[in-house]
């Protein structure tokens, strides 16, 4: 089993910044395909990026301005966001999925779950 716990998350001005950082309690971290997902208020939690052993993969709503990455040393994954918009507000979760380091876009491929970190964009 894993456990994840996110942080970074908090209030922003539109245009902004945020770094979200995942950490994992498990010792084989490398052996997991990691992911961010988000849900904002009323809606349902939605793919944001995910990662492999090296190959990424982006939402639209998230290409040109997110970067995810990870550093297998720290357990750690994380997700820069830049150029932040009021359309981002939602809380992010970090997931981790077993099996494959083949990056996933869907909420049921993914295994483990953080409790998530409310990013919240100003207009």
């Amino acid at each position: 089993q894993v456990q994840l716990v996110e942080s970074g998350g908090g209030l922003v001005q539109a245009g902004g910044s945020l770094r979200l950082s995942c950490t994992a309690s498990g010792r084989t971290f490398s052996r997991y395909t990691m992911g961010w997902f988000r849900q904002p208020p009323g809606k349902e939690r939605e793919f944001v990026a995910a990662i492999g052993w090296s190959p990424t993969y982006y939402a639209d709503s998230a290409k040109g301005r997110f970067t995810i990455s990870r550093d297998n040393a720290k357990n750690t994954v994380y997700l820069q966001m830049n150029s932040l918009k009021p359309a981002d507000t939602a809380v992010y979760y970090c997931a981790a999925r077993s099996g494959t380091l083949v990056p996933a876009t869907q909420t049921r491929e993914y295994d483990y779950w953080g409790q998530g970190t409310q990013v919240t964009v100003s207009s």
